[in-house]
């Protein structure tokens, strides 16, 4: 059974989603992110990924202090990303009670430092996120690109020991168009027993039904839940 995983994006504070990264596109969907970790836990949902997209445009973690409100009042198993560049972002995300960190730009610019983290923290501890736009990674919030192929990137972790990963089509994220299939196949194709979360395009129920179908392990859920085109009853048929 797939895993469902519902998303809060944090700028200044607030549960926010953009369009395709861009944060002029930007949509509040509630002042307290709190609150909403709180339904998902009341849904049943065990999983969170809390990302700080003003951490990932300044380089280092500004909303801790969500993730530590959201940690202490539930008990969901909350993966944090977004500004993680040091091992002071490091201590800071596990100390304030995320139980996996995210290592996105950094992965890409210091691959040393984050096989450093997968062997001191271990595997089930850091997950890889592989955000690409038409199949080349991009890093700091989206707002750069690169010319790193997406399963080059993947092939260069996968081979130093990575278990899990976020793959986030950036040109559908959060525009509700349906996610990017074939990717996700290709990647299971090719890295046998990675733990591949798929994100970004998810529109409705059937989606999560396809990738459920074809074992895709996981999805992270944002806009559809936010909008009302996944609801309650929805997710608690994968529960």
């Amino acid at each position: 059974m797939i895993e469902i995983i519902p998303a809060i994006d944090i700028i200044e504070g607030k549960c926010v989603r953009l369009e395709k990264g861009d944060y002029s596109k930007k949509k509040v969907y509630s002042a307290d992110p709190v609150e909403i970790a709180c339904m998902f836990e009341s849904w049943g949902i065990r999983r969170l990924h809390l990302v700080d997209l003003d951490g990932a445009k300044a380089s280092h973690i500004v909303n801790f202090e969500v993730l530590n409100k959201i940690t202490s009042a539930t008990s969901l198993i909350v993966d944090f990303g977004g500004g993680i560049k040091s091992e002071e972002d490091l201590n800071i995300a596990f100390d304030n009670g995320a139980a996996m960190i995210t290592c996105g730009s950094i992965a890409v610019k210091d691959q040393e430092k984050v096989i450093k983290w997968l062997i001191n923290y271990g595997p089930d501890k850091i997950i890889l996120g592989t955000d690409h736009r038409k199949g080349k990674i991009a890093i700091t919030g989206w707002l750069e690109g690169s010319d790193i192929d997406l399963f080059t990137f993947i092939e260069g972790y996968f081979s130093r020991g990575i278990k899990k990963i976020i793959c986030t089509d950036i040109e559908k994220d959060g525009m509700l168009t349906g996610p990017s299939f074939h990717v996700y196949q290709e990647i299971l194709t090719k890295f046998k027993g990675l733990y591949v979360i798929a994100s970004g395009g998810i529109s409705n129920i059937k989606d999560v039904e396809k990738l459920n179908r074809e074992r895709i392990p996981a999805v992270i859920i944002g806009k559809a839940i936010y909008e009302g085109k996944i609801n309650e009853y929805d997710i608690k048929q994968y529960l």
